[in-house]
């Protein structure tokens, strides 16, 4: 039978006799003599079942069940006993264990009670299975949208939910971050274990150290009594480090440490303590950059970096503004109970072109001050932000034919790139990916031209006379060289630039964001 089976007693000729025995009969046996070492031994190698003594030096049995139910709640604990008492039976089977069997032990009866909790296993996985299949047709709570790239993102959630690794959340400030941290852990096995947030940029770094690793009393004033930290006070489930890219380089060290160990060490302590939590991280900072500046561990991000989950920004996912406008309307005039039903159409298109820096969280702002103001039943363009009505277009359009307001082909380079890197919210390497060009290239692109280059291209493009060509001296060399380069000059500078320039004015497509749109507060 399939399954894996570990025997606890501090007897080790019970421990052995036990082991190969069941060996005998076809399973998967391994034998320790302490609660400890079972934990120990369960940190790299997973079984099914446990079939532990109740008396033993140390943790008991029953403590040890305790112990599995916080840390690993998927195994089952058979509980072995000399005393055969009730209360012990009770105790046992509160504290977790699957089933009760007393001493001396009967090889067959234990045999029969580890194939009854194997299939008891075995049907319970099946069940999480389907209700699994089931639940990638229903909607993660928090997340809306129908945009390709938030589908992209659930569709990640999903596929690294039940996993264990470590993953790194990055996106702009408003998008969401900690709604998918809560989606991974709630469609976890670990659904129904703590879910602990913190801050990193919220408290200095002794403080931090403090709360993330806990300390022992004495440690420091005021500590009149020892505390665990939030990585053992997650217990089996998830805790989630916020604004990972804020955190002090000297935390960043004590951190690394942790993540490879999987051990804290409590302020003034002296004794490492294992923690089970799954870890979970976010930033809204290029890391890559941060790293490429000193600002960030290389060895920290690697190791917070084995899953990454980009959120997207609400420009990139245009199609999803209106419908999360339209929940938040719903939301928040049923919170206020005013009868404002829907949004008109000139309001909708104001929306849908803004460009929404602060992402969802702005535009759920900006909707909870529309229902405050909105006197109809529907938000009109009066009820938005004088920075939504006032906002107009960067988008790149060519209606002019006037040689004055022409821009050469390095100036109409230099303002896509700058509007690539605000579409991703200054993300460096993504905009390079985006470019196809590397990031020096990125950097050099984004280089101001000197002034008297600037003149230069200036007097090119406007000063320079179309009949340059025609009015040559009449001693001017007859090897055809100056008159077809001064054709080619004219034509390719009026006529290539005309094909790329923006239409009123020249400077708005600088520093300008495409009207994509992007991500929600229920992202």
């Amino acid at each position: 039978m399939n399954g894996t089976i570990l025997i606890v007693d501090d007897d080790d000729d019970t421990a052995v006799l036990l082991r190969d025995s069941l060996r005998k009969r076809g399973f998967d046996v391994d034998a320790v003599n302490s609660a400890q070492q079972c934990l120990e031994h369960l940190r790299t190698d997973p079984v099914d079942v446990v079939v532990t003594d109740v008396q033993m030096a140390g943790m008991s049995g029953i403590e040890l069940c305790q112990e599995l139910r916080q840390r690993h709640p998927d195994l089952l604990p058979l509980v072995l006993t000399g005393q055969g008492g009730l209360e012990t039976a009770i105790a046992a089977i509160r504290a977790g264990a699957y089933d009760f069997i007393t001493k001396p032990v009967k090889v067959d009866a234990l045999a029969i009670a580890v194939g009854r909790a194997l299939e008891h296993l075995s049907l319970k996985r099946e069940v999480k299975r389907l209700r699994s299949a089931a639940d990638r047709d229903i909607p993660i709570d928090g997340i809306a949208g129908n945009s390709p790239v938030i589908r992209e993102t659930v569709e990640m959630i999903r596929r690294v939910a039940d996993s264990d690794a470590t993953v790194l959340i990055t996106g702009e400030s408003g998008t969401g971050k900690e709604l998918v941290a809560r989606a991974l852990h709630n469609l976890s096995p670990r659904r129904d274990q703590p879910f602990v947030a913190v801050n990193c940029a919220a408290m200095p770094a002794p403080l931090l150290e403090s709360e993330l690793f806990g300390h022992v009393r004495g440690a420091f004033t005021d500590a009149k009594r020892s505390r665990a930290g939030l990585f053992v006070q997650a217990g089996a489930g998830t805790i989630f480090l916020d604004e990972i890219g804020e955190m002090p380089i000297e935390m960043q060290v004590k951190l690394l440490r942790v993540l490879q160990e999987r051990r804290v060490r409590p302020v003034g302590g002296d004794e490492e303590v294992p923690f089970e939590a799954r870890v979970v991280t976010a930033t809204n900072r290029d890391l890559e950059t941060e790293v490429d500046e000193k600002r960030f561990r290389e060895d920290l991000f690697y190791r917070i970096n084995v899953v990454a989950i980009p959120v997207p920004p609400l420009r990139a996912r245009a199609g999803d503004i209106l419908m999360l406008a339209q929940y938040f309307l719903k939301r928040i005039a049923g919170r206020t109970n005013k009868p404002v039903q829907g949004i008109s159409g000139p309001a909708a298109r104001m929306l849908m072109d803004y460009d929404w820096p602060g992402n969802v969280r702005e535009l759920e702002n900006c909707m909870e001050r529309a229902v405050a103001l909105c006197r109809l039943d529907e938000v009109t363009v009066d009820d938005l932000p004088a920075k939504v009505q006032e906002h107009q277009s960067s988008k790149i359009v060519i209606t002019t034919e006037s040689p004055g307001e022409l821009i050469t082909l390095d100036e109409m380079e230099r303002r896509y790139v700058r509007q690539v890197l605000h579409a991703v919210g200054g993300n460096k390497t993504h905009a390079a990916r985006i470019l196809g060009i590397d990031r020096r290239s990125l950097y050099r692109r984004l280089e101001e031209p000197r002034h008297d280059q600037r003149v230069a291209e200036s007097h090119a493009l406007t000063s320079r006379p179309p009949s340059s060509v025609a009015s040559s001296s009449p001693g001017a060399p007859a090897n055809g060289f100056s008159g077809s380069s001064s054709s080619t000059g004219s034509g390719s500078s009026t006529g290539s630039s005309s094909n790329v320039h923006p239409a009123s004015n020249p400077v708005s497509g600088a520093g300008a964001s495409t009207n994509h749109a992007g991500e929600a507060e229920p992202i």
